[in-house]
Protein backbone atom coordinates (compact mmCIF):
# COMPACT_ATOMS: atom_id res chain seq x y z
CA UNK A 1 0.00 0.00 0.00
CA UNK A 2 1.37 3.22 -1.14
CA UNK A 3 2.16 5.48 2.07
CA UNK A 4 0.07 8.65 2.45
CA UNK A 5 1.06 11.56 1.72
CA UNK A 6 -0.08 15.23 2.35
CA UNK A 7 -2.01 17.39 -0.93
CA UNK A 8 0.71 19.21 -2.58
CA UNK A 9 0.92 23.42 -0.84
CA UNK A 10 -0.79 21.84 2.29
CA UNK A 11 2.03 21.90 5.12
CA UNK A 12 2.41 20.39 8.34
CA UNK A 13 3.70 21.91 11.27
CA UNK A 14 5.76 20.05 13.97
CA UNK A 15 6.23 20.95 17.21
CA UNK A 16 9.01 22.55 17.27
CA UNK A 17 7.70 25.21 14.16
CA UNK A 18 4.49 25.36 15.83
CA UNK A 19 6.17 26.64 19.12
CA UNK A 20 7.90 29.47 17.11
CA UNK A 21 4.36 30.25 15.47
CA UNK A 22 2.81 30.50 18.89
CA UNK A 23 5.49 32.55 19.77
CA UNK A 24 4.76 34.82 17.39
CA UNK A 25 0.75 34.86 17.43
CA UNK A 26 0.71 35.33 21.45
CA UNK A 27 3.12 38.87 20.72
CA UNK A 28 0.69 39.55 18.17
CA UNK A 29 -2.31 39.32 21.01
CA UNK A 30 -0.82 41.34 23.52
CA UNK A 31 0.23 43.82 20.90
CA UNK A 32 -3.52 44.23 19.94
CA UNK A 33 -4.69 43.92 23.50
CA UNK A 34 -3.06 46.97 23.88
CA UNK A 35 -4.05 48.82 20.95
CA UNK A 36 -7.88 47.76 22.04
CA UNK A 37 -8.10 45.55 19.19
CA UNK A 38 -10.51 42.20 19.78
CA UNK A 39 -10.30 39.27 18.30
CA UNK A 40 -12.40 37.78 15.96
CA UNK A 41 -13.37 34.25 14.42
CA UNK A 42 -14.63 32.82 10.95
CA UNK A 43 -15.77 29.78 9.74
CA UNK A 44 -12.80 28.16 7.20
CA UNK A 45 -15.86 27.77 4.82
CA UNK A 46 -18.25 30.36 2.70
CA UNK A 47 -21.12 31.26 0.57
CA UNK A 48 -19.19 31.41 -2.84
CA UNK A 49 -21.15 34.53 -3.51
CA UNK A 50 -19.46 36.26 -0.67
CA UNK A 51 -16.08 36.49 -2.23
CA UNK A 52 -17.57 36.62 -6.03
CA UNK A 53 -19.34 39.94 -4.65
CA UNK A 54 -16.39 41.08 -2.09
CA UNK A 55 -13.08 40.58 -3.75
CA UNK A 56 -14.58 40.89 -7.53
CA UNK A 57 -15.21 38.11 -10.36
CA UNK A 58 -12.47 39.25 -12.23
CA UNK A 59 -9.65 39.17 -9.84
CA UNK A 60 -7.13 36.12 -10.02
CA UNK A 61 -8.32 35.26 -6.63
CA UNK A 62 -12.07 34.39 -7.56
CA UNK A 63 -11.03 33.60 -11.47
CA UNK A 64 -8.17 30.86 -11.09
CA UNK A 65 -7.51 30.27 -7.29
CA UNK A 66 -10.46 29.32 -5.31
CA UNK A 67 -11.69 26.17 -3.85
CA UNK A 68 -15.05 25.90 -4.77
CA UNK A 69 -17.18 23.05 -4.78
CA UNK A 70 -21.13 22.14 -4.31
CA UNK A 71 -21.81 20.50 -1.18
CA UNK A 72 -24.60 18.05 -0.39
CA UNK A 73 -27.33 20.62 -0.74
CA UNK A 74 -25.96 21.87 -4.18
CA UNK A 75 -25.13 24.95 -2.95
CA UNK A 76 -21.29 26.33 -4.04
CA UNK A 77 -18.89 26.98 -0.78
CA UNK A 78 -15.75 28.14 -0.62
CA UNK A 79 -12.93 27.59 1.53
CA UNK A 80 -11.93 31.47 2.48
CA UNK A 81 -9.40 32.61 0.17
CA UNK A 82 -8.34 36.12 2.70
CA UNK A 83 -10.28 37.21 5.87
CA UNK A 84 -11.38 40.94 4.90
CA UNK A 85 -14.90 39.27 3.36
CA UNK A 86 -15.44 36.35 5.99
CA UNK A 87 -14.99 39.30 8.80
CA UNK A 88 -17.57 41.76 6.78
CA UNK A 89 -19.66 39.11 6.12
CA UNK A 90 -20.04 38.19 10.15
CA UNK A 91 -19.78 41.87 11.45
CA UNK A 92 -22.81 42.56 9.07
CA UNK A 93 -24.74 39.14 10.04
CA UNK A 94 -24.63 39.96 13.56
CA UNK A 95 -25.58 43.92 13.56
CA UNK A 96 -22.17 45.13 15.05
CA UNK A 97 -22.05 47.54 12.42
CA UNK A 98 -25.21 49.02 13.74
CA UNK A 99 -23.52 48.97 17.15
CA UNK A 100 -20.59 51.71 16.86
CA UNK A 101 -16.97 51.18 15.64
CA UNK A 102 -15.16 48.37 15.99
CA UNK A 103 -11.50 47.42 15.98
CA UNK A 104 -11.07 43.41 15.09
CA UNK A 105 -8.06 41.49 14.07
CA UNK A 106 -8.25 37.63 13.20
CA UNK A 107 -5.69 34.67 12.47
CA UNK A 108 -5.90 31.77 10.27
CA UNK A 109 -5.68 29.40 7.38
CA UNK A 110 -6.70 30.79 4.16
CA UNK A 111 -6.53 28.69 0.86
CA UNK A 112 -5.53 29.87 -2.59
CA UNK A 113 -4.71 27.39 -5.48
CA UNK A 114 -1.84 28.82 -6.50
CA UNK A 115 2.37 27.10 -7.14
CA UNK A 116 3.31 26.93 -4.14
CA UNK A 117 6.99 28.56 -3.30
CA UNK A 118 8.65 29.64 -0.26
CA UNK A 119 6.48 31.35 1.82
CA UNK A 120 3.54 31.20 -0.24
CA UNK A 121 1.56 27.46 -0.14
CA UNK A 122 -2.10 26.53 -0.76
CA UNK A 123 -3.26 26.19 2.78
CA UNK A 124 -1.35 29.56 3.85
CA UNK A 125 -2.00 31.66 7.15
CA UNK A 126 -3.14 35.44 7.85
CA UNK A 127 -2.89 37.05 10.52
CA UNK A 128 -4.87 40.56 9.77
CA UNK A 129 -6.64 43.60 11.18
CA UNK A 130 -10.27 45.42 9.75
CA UNK A 131 -11.37 48.94 11.60
CA UNK A 132 -14.69 49.48 10.84
CA UNK A 133 -16.20 53.02 11.35
CA UNK A 134 -13.62 55.76 10.93
CA UNK A 135 -13.12 57.46 7.87
CA UNK A 136 -10.45 59.75 9.16
CA UNK A 137 -6.99 59.94 7.35
CA UNK A 138 -5.43 59.54 10.88
CA UNK A 139 -6.79 56.40 11.92
CA UNK A 140 -5.18 54.68 8.01
CA UNK A 141 -2.30 56.16 9.82
CA UNK A 142 -3.13 54.52 13.12
CA UNK A 143 -3.90 51.29 11.26
CA UNK A 144 -0.45 51.50 9.72
CA UNK A 145 1.34 52.38 12.88
CA UNK A 146 -0.22 49.25 14.03
CA UNK A 147 1.76 46.79 11.61
CA UNK A 148 4.33 48.81 11.64
CA UNK A 149 5.10 48.49 15.48
CA UNK A 150 4.04 45.03 15.22
CA UNK A 151 6.84 44.14 12.81
CA UNK A 152 9.55 45.98 14.62
CA UNK A 153 8.32 44.49 18.27
CA UNK A 154 9.06 41.08 16.47
CA UNK A 155 12.34 42.42 16.24
CA UNK A 156 12.52 43.02 12.31
CA UNK A 157 14.63 45.59 11.28
CA UNK A 158 15.04 45.95 7.47
CA UNK A 159 11.47 47.22 6.79
CA UNK A 160 10.33 49.20 3.82
CA UNK A 161 6.64 51.29 4.01
CA UNK A 162 5.47 52.41 0.40
CA UNK A 163 2.19 54.09 0.52
CA UNK A 164 -0.24 55.01 -2.38
CA UNK A 165 -3.76 56.67 -3.29
CA UNK A 166 -6.35 54.52 -5.59
CA UNK A 167 -8.90 58.22 -5.29
CA UNK A 168 -12.33 57.82 -5.06
CA UNK A 169 -14.58 55.77 -7.51
CA UNK A 170 -14.83 58.33 -9.58
CA UNK A 171 -10.72 59.08 -9.40
CA UNK A 172 -10.70 55.14 -10.26
CA UNK A 173 -12.62 55.59 -13.10
CA UNK A 174 -11.27 58.36 -14.95
CA UNK A 175 -8.10 56.69 -14.20
CA UNK A 176 -8.95 53.45 -15.43
CA UNK A 177 -10.36 54.60 -19.00
CA UNK A 178 -7.25 56.56 -19.87
CA UNK A 179 -5.08 53.61 -18.46
CA UNK A 180 -7.36 51.26 -21.01
CA UNK A 181 -6.42 53.74 -23.84
CA UNK A 182 -2.93 53.49 -23.44
CA UNK A 183 -2.74 49.70 -22.61
CA UNK A 184 -4.47 49.15 -26.15
CA UNK A 185 -2.23 51.15 -27.70
CA UNK A 186 0.64 49.35 -26.47
CA UNK A 187 -1.40 45.62 -26.32
CA UNK A 188 1.62 43.85 -28.25
CA UNK A 189 3.95 44.64 -25.95
CA UNK A 190 2.09 43.32 -22.47
CA UNK A 191 2.91 39.76 -21.29
CA UNK A 192 -0.28 36.98 -22.07
CA UNK A 193 -1.66 37.86 -18.77
CA UNK A 194 -1.79 41.66 -18.81
CA UNK A 195 -3.71 41.36 -21.82
CA UNK A 196 -6.08 39.34 -20.71
CA UNK A 197 -6.19 41.51 -17.72
CA UNK A 198 -6.82 44.45 -19.63
CA UNK A 199 -10.73 44.84 -20.06
CA UNK A 200 -10.90 43.27 -17.11
CA UNK A 201 -8.88 44.78 -13.93
CA UNK A 202 -6.61 47.06 -15.87
CA UNK A 203 -5.56 48.35 -12.42
CA UNK A 204 -3.62 45.05 -11.57
CA UNK A 205 -1.79 45.43 -14.41
CA UNK A 206 0.28 48.34 -12.72
CA UNK A 207 1.31 44.96 -10.18
CA UNK A 208 2.29 43.24 -13.03
CA UNK A 209 5.79 41.16 -11.94
CA UNK A 210 7.10 41.07 -15.12
CA UNK A 211 10.14 42.11 -15.90
CA UNK A 212 9.68 43.64 -19.72
CA UNK A 213 5.92 44.57 -18.52
CA UNK A 214 7.37 46.60 -15.70
CA UNK A 215 9.51 48.35 -17.92
CA UNK A 216 7.46 49.11 -20.50
CA UNK A 217 4.55 50.85 -17.36
CA UNK A 218 7.05 53.25 -16.78
CA UNK A 219 6.19 55.36 -19.66
CA UNK A 220 2.13 54.58 -18.76
CA UNK A 221 -0.19 57.07 -17.40
CA UNK A 222 0.21 57.81 -13.75
CA UNK A 223 -2.76 57.23 -11.26
CA UNK A 224 -1.48 60.42 -8.86
CA UNK A 225 -2.24 62.19 -12.28
CA UNK A 226 -6.25 61.30 -11.96
CA UNK A 227 -6.62 62.07 -8.46
CA UNK A 228 -8.88 64.98 -7.47
CA UNK A 229 -7.35 67.67 -5.18
CA UNK A 230 -9.98 66.21 -2.13
CA UNK A 231 -8.55 62.58 -2.67
CA UNK A 232 -5.14 64.10 -2.81
CA UNK A 233 -5.32 66.28 -0.12
CA UNK A 234 -6.68 63.40 2.13
CA UNK A 235 -3.47 61.45 1.15
CA UNK A 236 -1.62 64.33 2.22
CA UNK A 237 -3.09 64.24 5.59
CA UNK A 238 -1.94 60.36 5.72
CA UNK A 239 1.63 61.44 4.54
CA UNK A 240 1.37 64.30 7.44
CA UNK A 241 0.18 61.54 10.27
CA UNK A 242 3.23 59.16 9.08
CA UNK A 243 5.72 61.74 9.58
CA UNK A 244 4.77 63.05 12.81
CA UNK A 245 5.05 59.11 14.05
CA UNK A 246 8.12 59.13 12.77
CA UNK A 247 7.22 56.11 10.26
CA UNK A 248 9.27 56.41 6.96
CA UNK A 249 7.57 55.70 3.63
CA UNK A 250 7.47 55.99 0.15
CA UNK A 251 5.02 56.66 -2.58
CA UNK A 252 4.59 54.14 -5.06
CA UNK A 253 2.29 55.12 -7.85
CA UNK A 254 2.53 51.49 -9.24
CA UNK A 255 0.77 49.36 -5.37
CA UNK A 256 -2.56 49.07 -6.13
CA UNK A 257 -3.50 45.99 -4.21
CA UNK A 258 -4.83 42.54 -5.95
CA UNK A 259 -8.35 43.25 -4.85
CA UNK A 260 -10.99 45.30 -6.14
CA UNK A 261 -12.67 46.45 -2.88
CA UNK A 262 -9.85 49.36 -2.29
CA UNK A 263 -10.19 52.79 -2.73
CA UNK A 264 -7.55 55.40 -1.01
CA UNK A 265 -4.77 54.79 1.21
CA UNK A 266 -3.07 51.62 -0.21
CA UNK A 267 -0.07 50.16 1.47
CA UNK A 268 2.49 47.48 1.99
CA UNK A 269 5.01 46.85 4.35
CA UNK A 270 8.35 44.63 2.50
CA UNK A 271 11.54 43.49 4.20
CA UNK A 272 14.94 43.31 2.81
CA UNK A 273 15.93 40.68 5.26
CA UNK A 274 15.83 37.62 2.86
CA UNK A 275 18.20 39.67 0.50
CA UNK A 276 15.32 40.33 -2.43
CA UNK A 277 12.05 42.73 -1.42
CA UNK A 278 9.80 40.25 0.21
CA UNK A 279 5.88 41.90 1.08
CA UNK A 280 5.41 41.28 4.82
CA UNK A 281 2.21 42.80 5.43
CA UNK A 282 -0.31 44.58 3.06
CA UNK A 283 -3.80 46.47 3.10
CA UNK A 284 -5.72 49.55 2.66
CA UNK A 285 -9.37 51.79 2.74
CA UNK A 286 -12.53 49.91 1.56
CA UNK A 287 -15.22 52.29 2.43
CA UNK A 288 -17.50 50.80 -0.38
CA UNK A 289 -17.48 46.78 0.56
CA UNK A 290 -19.69 46.49 3.80
CA UNK A 291 -22.40 48.17 1.63
CA UNK A 292 -21.13 46.17 -1.35
CA UNK A 293 -21.95 43.01 1.03
CA UNK A 294 -25.47 44.54 1.85
CA UNK A 295 -24.75 46.51 5.18
CA UNK A 296 -24.56 50.03 6.08
CA UNK A 297 -22.54 52.15 4.35
CA UNK A 298 -19.36 51.86 6.55
CA UNK A 299 -15.80 53.50 6.58
CA UNK A 300 -13.27 50.71 6.85
CA UNK A 301 -9.88 49.85 6.85
CA UNK A 302 -7.95 46.85 7.27
CA UNK A 303 -4.31 45.46 6.22
CA UNK A 304 -2.73 41.29 6.48
CA UNK A 305 0.45 39.84 7.77
CA UNK A 306 1.22 36.69 5.87
CA UNK A 307 2.53 34.17 8.62
CA UNK A 308 4.76 32.03 6.35
CA UNK A 309 6.78 34.81 4.94
CA UNK A 310 6.80 36.41 8.35
CA UNK A 311 8.07 33.24 9.75
CA UNK A 312 11.09 33.54 6.99
CA UNK A 313 12.05 36.50 7.42
CA UNK A 314 12.14 35.86 11.56
CA UNK A 315 14.74 33.07 10.49
CA UNK A 316 16.56 35.39 8.97
CA UNK A 317 16.75 38.13 11.38
CA UNK A 318 17.36 35.62 14.19
CA UNK A 319 20.46 33.98 12.24
CA UNK A 320 21.75 37.38 11.37
CA UNK A 321 21.00 38.62 15.10
CA UNK A 322 21.18 36.00 17.37
CA UNK A 323 20.58 37.61 20.84
CA UNK A 324 18.02 39.92 19.22
CA UNK A 325 14.10 39.51 19.71
CA UNK A 326 13.38 37.38 16.57
CA UNK A 327 16.00 34.90 18.11
CA UNK A 328 14.62 35.02 21.54
CA UNK A 329 10.84 34.08 20.07
CA UNK A 330 11.85 31.60 18.11
CA UNK A 331 14.35 29.93 19.37
CA UNK A 332 13.01 26.78 21.27
CA UNK A 333 12.26 27.28 24.86
CA UNK A 334 14.61 25.27 26.95
CA UNK A 335 13.36 22.77 30.03
CA UNK A 336 13.73 24.34 33.47
CA UNK A 337 14.12 20.96 34.41
CA UNK A 338 14.93 17.45 33.09
CA UNK A 339 13.84 14.65 35.19
CA UNK A 340 15.65 11.83 35.49
CA UNK A 341 15.14 8.40 37.63
CA UNK A 342 15.08 5.15 37.64
CA UNK A 343 13.17 2.53 39.72
CA UNK A 344 9.37 1.14 39.80
CA UNK A 345 8.96 3.75 43.28
CA UNK A 346 11.41 6.10 41.53
CA UNK A 347 9.26 6.32 38.30
CA UNK A 348 5.90 6.32 40.73
CA UNK A 349 7.51 9.53 42.52
CA UNK A 350 9.26 11.68 39.49
CA UNK A 351 5.30 11.62 38.07
CA UNK A 352 4.04 13.41 40.90
CA UNK A 353 6.94 15.22 41.51
CA UNK A 354 6.82 16.89 37.99
CA UNK A 355 3.03 17.52 37.84
CA UNK A 356 3.46 19.86 41.21
CA UNK A 357 6.21 21.47 39.58
CA UNK A 358 4.39 22.65 36.61
CA UNK A 359 1.71 23.14 38.57
CA UNK A 360 4.30 25.65 40.44
CA UNK A 361 5.01 27.92 36.33
CA UNK A 362 8.40 25.35 35.68
CA UNK A 363 8.92 23.31 32.46
CA UNK A 364 9.59 19.77 32.86
CA UNK A 365 10.62 17.46 31.12
CA UNK A 366 9.67 14.06 32.76
CA UNK A 367 12.21 10.89 31.29
CA UNK A 368 9.55 8.31 31.29
CA UNK A 369 11.98 6.06 29.48
CA UNK A 370 13.26 3.76 32.12
CA UNK A 371 16.57 3.76 31.09
CA UNK A 372 20.41 4.05 32.52
CA UNK A 373 21.20 6.66 34.80
CA UNK A 374 23.44 7.39 31.58
CA UNK A 375 21.28 7.54 28.66
CA UNK A 376 18.78 9.89 30.76
CA UNK A 377 22.03 12.17 31.06
CA UNK A 378 22.38 11.96 27.92
CA UNK A 379 19.20 12.87 26.66
CA UNK A 380 18.95 15.56 29.31
CA UNK A 381 22.25 17.26 28.53
CA UNK A 382 20.55 17.24 24.87
CA UNK A 383 17.73 18.72 26.18
CA UNK A 384 19.99 21.86 26.50
CA UNK A 385 17.64 21.93 30.21
CA UNK A 386 19.01 23.81 33.11
CA UNK A 387 18.85 21.52 35.80
CA UNK A 388 18.48 18.00 36.04
CA UNK A 389 16.71 16.19 39.22
CA UNK A 390 17.93 13.06 39.86
CA UNK A 391 15.68 10.20 41.71
CA UNK A 392 16.02 6.48 41.83
CA UNK A 393 14.75 4.26 44.37
CA UNK A 394 17.29 5.13 47.38
CA UNK A 395 16.83 8.68 47.09
CA UNK A 396 12.79 8.24 46.79
CA UNK A 397 13.10 6.00 49.76
CA UNK A 398 14.35 8.87 51.55
CA UNK A 399 13.06 11.52 50.28
CA UNK A 400 15.75 13.28 48.97
CA UNK A 401 16.70 14.00 45.55
CA UNK A 402 19.71 15.54 43.68
CA UNK A 403 19.36 18.27 42.11
CA UNK A 404 22.07 19.56 39.14
CA UNK A 405 22.77 22.53 37.86
CA UNK A 406 23.62 21.47 34.19
CA UNK A 407 24.33 25.25 32.93
CA UNK A 408 27.44 25.57 31.10
CA UNK A 409 28.56 22.13 31.44
CA UNK A 410 28.10 18.58 30.06
CA UNK A 411 26.38 16.08 31.88
CA UNK A 412 28.92 13.88 30.42
CA UNK A 413 32.12 15.68 31.20
CA UNK A 414 34.28 14.42 34.18
CA UNK A 415 33.82 17.05 36.14
CA UNK A 416 30.32 17.18 38.28
CA UNK A 417 27.88 20.46 37.51
CA UNK A 418 26.99 21.71 40.81
CA UNK A 419 24.52 19.45 42.70
CA UNK A 420 22.58 20.15 45.49
CA UNK A 421 20.29 17.94 48.25
CA UNK A 422 16.46 18.55 47.48
CA UNK A 423 14.02 17.24 49.81
CA UNK A 424 11.10 15.64 47.27
CA UNK A 425 7.92 16.71 49.72
CA UNK A 426 9.16 20.66 48.76
CA UNK A 427 8.47 21.76 45.67
CA UNK A 428 8.42 25.48 46.86
CA UNK A 429 12.32 24.80 47.74
CA UNK A 430 12.76 23.06 44.34
CA UNK A 431 11.48 25.74 42.61
CA UNK A 432 12.93 29.18 44.31
CA UNK A 433 16.62 26.76 44.17
CA UNK A 434 16.02 26.92 39.98
CA UNK A 435 14.80 30.36 39.63
CA UNK A 436 17.63 31.90 41.81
Amino acid sequence: MDQLQSLRGMVDLLPDQTNRWQAVEAEARNHFLKARVLEIRTPLLEATDLFARGIGENTDVVGKEMYTFLDRGQRSCTLRPEGTASVVRAAIQKGMLTNGKHRLWYNGPMFRYERPQAGRQRQFHQLGVEFFGWSSSLVDAEAIALAWSLLKTLGINKLVLQINTLGDSTDREKYRSTLINWLEKNFENLDKDSQKRLHTNPLRILDTKIPATQELLKEAPKLLDSISESSQSRFKDVQDALAALMIPFSINPNLVRGLDYYGHTAFEIISTQLGAQSTLCGGGRYDGLVEKLGGPSTPAIGWAIGMERLMLVLAAEANANPIGKAASLITEKKPDIYLINQGELAEKISLKIAVNLRQEGLVVDLDSSGGSFAKQFKRADRSHASWALIIGDDEAIKGKGRLKNLRGHSAQKSQSPIEKIVSLDNYISIVDQVRN
